[in-house]
């Protein structure tokens, strides 16, 4: 396999593991006022990502440093033609790492729930321009020939891409609840059940019309093989999350999260199977303005350097974020809440 392969490869599966990972944490930021139907409810549905939730953003910085590394014209260019986009996430994320800290410095209801919101904002506004932003990638963008973003942000509003947004928030919210009911006990676990079940249809059929309309415009073998396993992983975790437990309580919420979690890491690889050998489509004289895995990527020697480093720290770093999990792995409810 080609280096410029290997590592196209490789920052795809950075970003499934973005997506996997912080989606549910964004989908849990966004029911945070709504499955918390008080102060203690909503700490239990916070502290259910707190030891979590910044870690999972390595995934993203992570995924930036090796674009930069590897594909230098495809950084330039997506964070150039994208600046205003991608500044609006990375404000929304300032926002909601602070909301996070400074909700519990005061005791007054009105202080924590002003900060409540800005955790919804925080997670709602990052889930949806993602979604904007790679359907944008995907489609296209105006290019000219010196591989610089030439339209404007009215540009990048289409139907295809709001579409995508879209999908994103309700996959993020049906990912988030059942990661909930997954992870606390009592009555916020029945009432995330209930609420996951309602949010996957529509998430389903969201998922169900971009998926086809992007296989439509820019789908090959893989692409749609992807497309179609998302989806059904999809509905199965939605059945699980119908399907009774073994000891009588709630549903089956681990093979639900497995379901969910699967069809967020299977719809963003087909995202990029349909995309290669491109990273960065042109409208504009396509042939010679797209930028490619070739056009875009560093010397063979500095992708060589690149992939040594990664064979031994990346094992590392997964192994360490799978040990996070497994050491928070317990169910919360209030009764660990102190008043």
């Amino acid at each position: 396999m080609e280096l410029t392969t290997l590592w196209f490869l490789l920052i795809a599966g950075l970003f499934v593991g973005y997506f996997v990972l912080e989606g549910f944490d964004f989908g849990v930021g966004m029911l945070v006022p709504v499955l918390g139907r008080d102060d203690r409810e909503r700490r239990v549905v916070i502290n259910t990502i707190g030891p979590l939730w910044d870690g999972n953003e390595v995934w993203l910085i992570t995924a930036g440093g090796a674009m930069f590394a590897a594909f230098p014209e495809w950084y330039a260019s997506l964070f150039s033609g994208f600046y205003l986009p991608l500044l609006l996430i990375l404000l929304a994320l300032i926002l909601r790492g602070v909301a996070f800290d400074f909700r519990g410095k005061r005791p007054e209801a009105a202080w924590r729930r002003r900060w409540d919101w800005c955790i919804v904002f925080g997670s709602a506004v990052p889930a949806f321009v993602w979604g904007l932003v790679f359907a944008n990638v995907v489609r296209g963008v105006p290019l000219d020939a010196g591989h610089n973003y030439v339209g404007g942000v009215l540009d990048l509003l289409n139907p295809y891409a709001l579409l995508g947004g879209a999908t994103m928030v309700a996959l993020f919210l049906t990912h988030g609840a059942i990661f909930i009911a997954l992870k606390t006990s009592g009555d916020i676990r029945r009432r995330a059940n209930v609420l996951a079940g309602r949010a996957g249809l529509g998430a389903a059929a969201l998922a169900v019309l971009f998926l086809g309309l992007t296989v439509a415009h820019r789908g090959g073998t893989a692409a749609v093989v992807l497309s179609v396993l998302a989806a059904l992983c999809l509905v199965g975790g939605l059945i699980a999350n119908r399907l009774p437990a073994r000891g009588g309580e709630g549903r089956r919420e681990g093979w639900a999260f497995a379901g969910t979690a699967a069809a967020v890491a299977l719809a963003v690889a087909s995202l990029f199977a349909g995309l290669h050998p491109y990273v960065l489509p042109s409208t504009v004289e396509p042939a010679v303005n797209s930028l490619t895995v070739l056009n875009a990527a560093s010397s063979a020697y500095t992708l060589k350097i690149m992939s040594w480093v990664a064979l031994v720290f990346a094992p590392i770093v997964v192994l360490y974020q799978g040990w996070t999990y497994w050491v928070f792995r317990k169910r919360i409810g209030t009764q660990n809440i102190p008043e």
